[in-house]
């Protein structure tokens, strides 16, 4: 290796393999350039950044745990130390996925859909719609109160928000209508 000692304090350390090492003059702040493209920066503040060149994706750890990636295509992941994570898609969606198994994505659009750890998922639409999927059904409520509901043996059944009920069985067939 080869150190060098500048006018102005720096000291760029090269390696053989051509990484270079560079310290500022106050030793604060540390630049590593691999020979690969990669560079690892430790900054004084402790976070340290990697760019990794053949990913074109910036890595950054915190002090305080906390690890942002940025990828080439604008998404950026936020991994929080309690194992939270949260994703910012190109197209501005935001999806978190929290450490106990529950999922909330939104939307540009408003739209928000939550997945519990059992699979139960809730949509809430923008225009105030909302569909409840389980394993045992689909329903859909409706701004007005109407409540359409799907079972999985594919009987269906429409609550309407004047009282009616309309319940069909799996072939389409009226069952009750009251």
């Amino acid at each position: 290796k080869v150190e060098e000692v500048l006018t102005d304090g720096r000291r760029i350390i090269t390696f053989r393999n051509g990484t270079k090492k560079e310290i500022s003059a106050d030793k604060r702040m540390t630049t590593i350039s691999f020979f690969n493209g990669d560079v690892k920066k430790i900054m004084p503040d402790q976070r340290v950044i990697y760019y990794y060149a053949d990913a074109q994706t910036t890595h950054t750890a915190y002090p305080d745990g906390l690890e942002v990636l940025q990828f080439p295509n604008n998404q950026i992941e936020k991994h929080y130390p309690d194992g939270t994570q949260e994703i910012v898609f190109p197209d501005h969606t935001v999806k978190c996925l929290y450490s106990d198994g529950f999922k909330e994505t939104f939307f540009p659009d408003g739209t928000v859909v939550k997945v519990e750890k059992n699979g139960d998922k809730i949509v809430v639409f923008s225009n105030g719609q909302k569909e409840v999927h389980t394993a045992q059904f689909k329903r859909r409520e409706y701004p007005d109160g109407t409540v359409k509901t799907v079972y999985c043996n594919g009987r269906r059944e429409t609550k309407y928000s004047t009282g009616q009920v309309l319940i069909k069985d799996e072939e389409g067939n009226i069952i009750l209508d009251k």
